[in-house]
Parts: C-alpha cells; sequence; structure tokens
C-alpha cells in the first residue's frame, strides 16, 4: 500500500501531462494528415511558405502548385508542405 501511495502521484502527473500535450498533438497530426490525404485537383491552398496557389496535380510525396505570383509556373512541394486548403 506504501508502494501504491509512492508512485500515485507520478502516475497522476503523467495522466495530466497525456491530456493537455500528447493527445491534442495527437489530433492535430491526424487532422493534418486528413487534410493531405483529401488533396484534390484544383484546390486552392497556401503552403507552410505562405505561397498561395492552385493544386495542379500530385502524386503520394509532392503536389504540383500552380502560382499566379511566379507568373503561372508549376511549383513542386513535398505535401508535408501543405497548411491550409482554402474554402
Amino acid at each position: 500500500m506504501e508502494f501504491f501511495m509512492a508512485i500515485l502521484p507520478f502516475l497522476v502527473l503523467i495522466l495530466v501531462m497525456y491530456f493537455l500535450m500528447i493527445r491534442p498533438a495527437q489530433k492535430k497530426q491526424k487532422e493534418v494528415q486528413n487534410m493531405q490525404n483529401d488533396l484534390q485537383k484544383g484546390d486552392k491552398i497556401i503552403t507552410i511558405g505562405g505561397m498561395h496557389g492552385e493544386v495542379e496535380s500530385f502524386d503520394q510525396k509532392h503536389m504540383y502548385v500552380r502560382t499566379e505570383d511566379a507568373g503561372g509556373a508549376v511549383l513542386k512541394f513535398d505535401r508535408v508542405a501543405l497548411k491550409e486548403i482554402v474554402k
């Protein structure tokens, strides 16, 4: 019984850390993964670098984005660079 009482504060601390830090990070990561999986040709996007454009095509690791800033050039980005799909 003394052993249980001695480790109880550590168990409580671990639970608090899980619910305040780890779980929200996992939820955010899942949301980002779902957004990357839902990517479609023609979507208006914003990259993590702030580049605005329209998805021209994509594959498993990359997306090709047409931008008006670069005179309509198609730029290649890693899919992890996707920050937001503009609705």
